[in-house]
C-alpha cells in the first residue's frame, strides 16, 4: 500500500495537481488512502528523497518549491542528459521512435497551428520521453526520470508555452533536432537539442514571478 500512496502523491505534484508550497496532511492522507499513518509517513520521507516533498520538523510537510536556482541547476542537468540522448539516437538510424517522433510533430504542427497549447504541452512531453527511449541507454533514461520527477517537469511545461510565440519556436526547434537526428548528424543533434533546452529555460524563467512560488 506504500507503493501505491507513493505513486499517486508523485503524480499529483509531478502533474502539478497539488500546489507548490501546499501543506500535505499525514492525517487527511491517511484517511483517503484508508491506511494507517505509517505507509503515509514512509511515502513522504520516499517523496523527499526525490526532492518534491519538504518535511519540516514539527511544522509540517510541504510540496517543494524550487528556486530559481533550483530551476537553473535542474535544467542545465537536463540540457546535457537530453542532447547526450539525441545524439545516441542520430547515431542508431531508423529505429521505430523516428516513426513515433515524426507522427507526434505531425500533431505538434496541428496542435499549434489551433493555438492548443493544452494538448501541445502534452505532446512536448511525449516528444522528450520518445528522444530518450530512442537513445536506447537504460541508465541515461533512469538518471532524466528522476531529474524530471524533481523539475515536475509537466507543470513547469505549461509556464514555458505561457509566452507569446514559445509555442511556435518551441515546435520548429524539435522540427530541426529531428531533422539533423534523420541526417545522423550526430554532433549537431546534440548541440541543437542542447540549445533547445536552453532556450525553454530562458521561456521558463522569464515567465516566472521575480518573487514567491515559480508554479503555474
Amino acid at each position: 500500500m506504500q507503493a501505491t500512496v507513493i505513486a499517486e502523491m508523485r503524480r499529483r505534484i509531478i502533474k502539478g495537481d497539488v500546489e507548490p508550497g501546499a501543506a500535505l496532511s499525514e492525517a487527511a492522507l491517511a484517511e483517503e488512502f484508508g491506511v494507517s499513518r505509517t505507509p503515509v509517513r514512509e511515502a513522504l520521507k520516499q517523496l523527499q528523497t526525490e526532492g518534491l516533498v519538504e518535511i519540516r520538523p514539527r511544522v509540517g510537510t510541504f510540496v517543494t518549491i524550487p528556486s530559481r536556482r533550483e530551476i537553473t541547476e535542474l535544467f542545465e542537468m537536463k540540457e546535457l542528459l537530453e542532447g547526450a540522448a539525441a545524439r545516441l539516437l542520430a547515431q542508431r538510424g531508423r529505429v521505430p521512435e523516428i516513426d513515433e517522433l515524426e507522427r507526434n510533430l505531425r500533431e505538434a504542427d496541428e496542435a499549434v497551428r489551433r493555438d492548443d497549447r493544452e494538448r501541445y504541452a502534452e505532446l512536448v512531453l511525449e516528444f522528450h520521453d520518445l528522444l530518450l527511449t530512442g537513445s536506447d541507454n537504460s541508465k541515461l533514461q533512469a538518471h532524466y526520470r528522476v531529474l524530471m520527477n524533481q523539475l515536475a517537469y509537466a507543470r513547469l511545461v505549461n509556464t514555458s508555452l505561457s509566452r507569446p510565440g514559445r509555442p511556435l519556436q518551441s515546435d520548429r526547434e524539435h522540427h530541426l533536432v529531428l531533422q539533423l537526428i534523420l541526417e545522423k548528424d550526430a554532433d549537431s543533434a546534440e548541440r541543437v537539442m542542447r540549445e533547445h533546452v536552453r532556450a525553454s529555460r530562458q521561456a521558463l524563467l522569464s515567465a516566472l514571478p521575480l518573487a514567491g512560488p515559480p508554479g503555474g
